[in-house]
């Protein structure tokens, strides 16, 4: 290999034109981002525990206090137990989303039976049916396993809700980065600002529509009102759009990759989708419920599987981000609007 003179200097100035400045710190942005996912994703799901399982008790008064204080001072607090009048309370409870499941103890025997929920993810229920297994079996006891609220047939897992509102998620961000590329990470003005929110709101109505359709009459995956799941999913789609927009208003395209770190890096993991709450780490078990994956799942979930209740939280929620959304991205456009005409 011959060394000409000057040919350092060329190969240096080739990969400065090749590779920008601007270019090297969004491939240093996206190693940051691909550690973030690999954290977040294995510390989520690296090692399953369950903690504060809401647990009812149904027996005798005497016995159920003595046993809801035993379950209470289980190593790592596995449950978190409570007495309860009857089962028939306790179906309506756990079908009301306040428990995840139930003992009810038959005093006159030695076979006590735990109600389990399948539609809130079946790694919840064999988690409560691990540790009440291990309880009985010390009392010389055995226990059945009733589901209250099971899965569908072709809901493997009670994992469908999940994988659907994913999908929601990413197309809200991928319509809102389609736009960006198209037309410029931040609207000029506010008209386009409509537009562009406008477009969303359009594509989430379709979107949640179809998704509803394919897990419902499509493929059976999951029960529970089409028109539900389909308010839902165009609820999903809009908030994640209108976020990404505000995002890219706020930091240009950079507001792409923000909305994946929110949405997929920490949403996914924290959904409550693989393992549901109880099972989750401290960290994404708190802020599960406050992400539009999470908010959505549990939403989705409840309109499958139990006749809608529990609705409120998540619900608001998920008009939280879109309404937060909306305004970023109104007010972005306002403000630029205004800089310009300065100009």
């Amino acid at each position: 290999m011959v060394c000409t003179p000057g040919g350092g200097a060329r190969l240096l100035e080739e990969t400065r034109e090749a590779v920008t400045g601007r270019a090297a710190l969004l491939v240093i942005g996206a190693l940051v981002l691909q550690l973030a996912f690999v954290i977040s994703y294995v510390g989520a799901f690296h090692s399953p525990k369950p903690k504060d399982i809401a647990f009812g008790v149904v027996a005798p008064p005497r016995l159920g206090e003595q046993l809801t204080r035993d379950l209470a001072a289980l190593p790592g607090t596995p449950l978190d137990p409570r007495t309860v009048r009857d089962r028939t309370q306790a179906v309506r409870e756990i079908r009301e989303r306040d428990l995840d499941a139930a003992l009810v103890v038959d005093p006159r025997g030695s076979t006590d039976t735990l109600l389990v929920a399948g539609g809130s993810g079946a790694s919840l229920a064999q988690a409560a049916e691990a540790v009440v297994t291990r309880v009985e079996r010390a009392q010389q006891r055995t226990v059945e396993v009733t589901d209250v609220a099971p899965a569908a047939v072709g809901d493997a897992r009670g994992l469908s809700s999940f994988y659907l509102v994913v999908g929601w998620c990413v197309g809200g961000y991928l319509c809102a980065a389609i736009l960006a590329v198209s037309a410029g990470a931040r609207p000029a003005n506010p008209h386009r600002a409509v537009i562009r929110l406008g477009a969303i709101a359009v594509y989430a109505i379709v979107a949640g529509l179809l998704g509803a359709v394919i897990t419902g009459p499509l493929l059976g995956a999951l029960p529970g009102s089409v028109l539900g799941l389909w308010g839902l999913g165009a609820l999903v789609v809009f908030a994640v759009g209108a976020l990404t927009l505000a995002l890219q208003g706020l930091a240009g395209v950079v507001g792409i990759g923000l909305a994946i770190a929110l949405v997929v890096v920490l949403g996914n993991p924290s959904a409550g989708g693989a393992y549901p709450y109880p099972l989750l780490p401290p960290f994404w078990r708190a802020i599960g419920p406050a992400l539009p994956p999470g908010a959505g799942t549990w939403s989705a979930r409840s309109i499958a599987y139990f006749g809608g209740n529990a609705l409120t939280c998540p619900l608001l929620v998920l008009s939280g981000w879109a309404a937060a959304g909306t305004a970023v991205t109104m007010a972005g456009a306002v403000r630029r609007a205004r800089r310009d005409a300065a100009e």
